[in-house]
């Protein structure tokens, strides 16, 4: 098997895993018998994909002209493996015996472990065709490495299953041993991919899922992992405006006030920057430090003061932020607040005998 083909904006090979290595191990099985007959060349002949008119895959593209993803071009089997059955079978159930163990022939462990030329197995196909027979099947029958093949633009199986919205597969591939942790091209676990797609039902999956005896121990999730962007999964859900997957992460024991790796935002700064003043209330009740400071000191009063959002200041000022506190700059929130007086920390003024009142 040919190794998985580099991604050219790839910039440094230790970043990435093509997961192609997890298959070496295969090469050491024995030479398979031909079922009827020897070859032309008196060898035994190794599983190749069968001749056919299948078409050429079209590849889709994105805004910018790139290639979106190997899911929508990638290569198929044009012929049902005899092993797999037809393909008006029924879905079984998740636990029900497929095949004996060990009933799996070299040549037929050669089929199953079949890679496409956009570095697609048979596991991503059977989630990219919605195929839940051949990928229960091929959960059933392969052992776990092969589960965790990153394809050409390094998405495991699990991530094409969030991607395409399968809670069903999800937990299959949970069940079955399958790694939460790994990051595609752009960082994103799978993890990341549900919170940008919005997709709770795989987010639940992949937090509350658990491998099954067996499949080894348990991948824990780092729900404070950031990809490439320097977001974690809360930042990520933060900025979709997604209050019940925030929940979920929190739940889940995500750090509420985890800085994202560019300039040092906790989700309360993302929440500001939102302009949605409810978003910012659940955060502070569910605890968020009210006077974190990005990378240049910033608060998130300083963010909502630059940006004239009243109410937004008027709650944080109410859940106790500093007003007079300095960011790099030696700048207060009342500073950058077009009305000063707004972000003053007493209720009891008064000009010329009369009370002043602060705009909410």
């Amino acid at each position: 098997m040919s190794e998985a083909r580099k991604g050219p904006d790839e910039a440094d090979e230790s970043q990435y895993d093509s997961g192609i290595e997890s298959l070496r191990s295969l090469r050491s099985l024995p030479e398979s018998t031909p079922a009827s007959g020897p070859s032309d060349s008196g060898s035994p002949q190794p599983w190749t994909q069968p001749r056919g008119n299948a078409k050429e895959p079209q590849e889709k593209e994105d805004a910018d002209g790139e290639r979106a993803d190997s899911t929508y071009g990638s290569s198929s089997l044009i012929e049902p493996l005899p092993l797999l059955g037809g393909a008006e079978a029924e879905d079984p159930a998740p636990g029900s015996p497929l095949l004996p163990a060990g009933a799996l022939s070299p040549q037929q462990l050669e089929a199953l472990t079949y890679i496409s030329e956009e570095g697609d197995t048979l596991v991503h196909l059977a989630v990219i065709h919605e195929a839940p027979a051949v990928l229960l099947c091929c959960l059933a029958l392969l052992p776990q490495d092969v589960l965790d093949i990153q394809n050409n633009l390094y998405q495991t199986a699990l991530h094409l299953a969030v991607h395409l919205d399968q809670p069903g597969a999800v937990r299959a591939l949970v069940l079955k041993g399958a790694s939460r942790v790994l990051q595609d091209r752009h960082g994103d676990t799978a993890l990341h991919v549900a919170c940008q797609r919005q997709h709770l039902d795989c987010a639940r999956c992949l937090l509350e899922g658990r491998p099954e005896p067996g499949r080894g121990p348990p991948h824990s999730l780092d729900l404070q992992l950031q990809n490439w962007q320097g977001l974690a999964c809360l930042h990520i859900a933060t900025l979709q405006r997604n209050r019940p997957l925030m929940e979920l992460l929190l739940q889940n024991g995500a750090d509420i006030d985890v800085q994202e790796g560019t300039s040092g935002k906790t989700a309360l700064h993302l929440a500001v920057e939102t302009q949605e003043r409810s978003l910012v209330q659940f955060l502070l009740q569910a605890g968020a430090r009210v006077d974190a400071r990005m990378l240049n000191g910033c608060t998130p009063l300083h963010l909502a003061a630059g940006r004239g959002l009243s109410s937004i200041s008027s709650t944080l000022c109410e859940a106790g932020a500093d007003s007079l506190l300095r960011n790099v700059e030696d700048e207060t929130p009342q500073d950058l607040a077009e009305d000063p007086f707004a972000l003053l920390p007493f209720d009891d003024l008064k000009i010329s005998g009369k009370p002043l009142l602060c705009a909410d």
